[in-house]
């Protein structure tokens, strides 16, 4: 008996353990597939799901009304393993910051950039991150704003396809993503360091 009570209370410790240590962070960085892909390779990322936020509608879908909002990913990550400061880095390198009507061949208002601050920790490192990226780039305009985070509403019902659709259509993903230009225009602005997963340590 006492052999089982030690089991359980270890087993309860874990669990509490594994979830009190994952974090989770908002960005728009212009269609969602794309940046459910690109978040998904990071080591430490446990979950990317796709969704609107930012807007004023309520319950917003796809096809319907998400006036207002952005398309945007909600990161779940382990900050033992990736650090926020890293995913903010890893975020500049995967948009174009100086793209005022969308990004890449998406135009409109829900393809606009953003990063979604949840407290002043949060919002002190994206404002050095953009400070720098202002830096490098002193005769080009950064409009990619840091908001505070509001609700989220994720991809569900007749439009979870869109959740995941890097995996589940492959073939029409790269298609989209090439004939969008994306890879190319991140290379012509981040040279190297485009797409890069960061390396340094949290």
């Amino acid at each position: 008996m006492k052999n089982k009570l030690v089991f359980f209370l270890m087993t309860v410790l874990l669990f509490h353990a594994s979830h009190v240590t994952a974090d989770k962070t908002i960005l728009a960085g212009g269609c969602f597939w794309c940046m459910e892909a690109d978040y998904e390779k990071l080591e430490g990322v446990t979950d990317v799901v796709s969704g609107f936020t930012g807007g004023t509608a309520k319950n917003p879908t796809y096809y319907g009304d998400h006036k207002g909002h952005f398309e945007a990913v909600e990161i779940t990550y382990d900050p033992d393993k990736v650090s926020y400061k890293q995913l903010i880095e890893y975020f500049w390198v995967n948009i174009d910051p100086f793209d005022e009507l969308g990004q890449f061949c998406d135009k409109g208002h829900e393809y606009l950039t953003a990063i979604f601050v949840a407290n002043e920790t949060e919002r002190k490192i994206a404002e050095e991150s953009k400070r720098k990226v202002i830096e490098q780039f002193p005769n080009q305009r950064v409009v990619t704003p840091i908001l505070n985070a509001s609700t989220f509403y994720p991809i569900k019902g007749d439009e979870i396809h869109h959740q995941d659709y890097y995996i589940k259509s492959p073939i029409r993903y790269k298609i989209y993503r090439w004939n969008c230009g994306r890879d190319k225009r991140l290379k012509e602005i981040w040279g190297d360091k485009a797409m890069k997963l960061p390396t340094a340590s949290p």
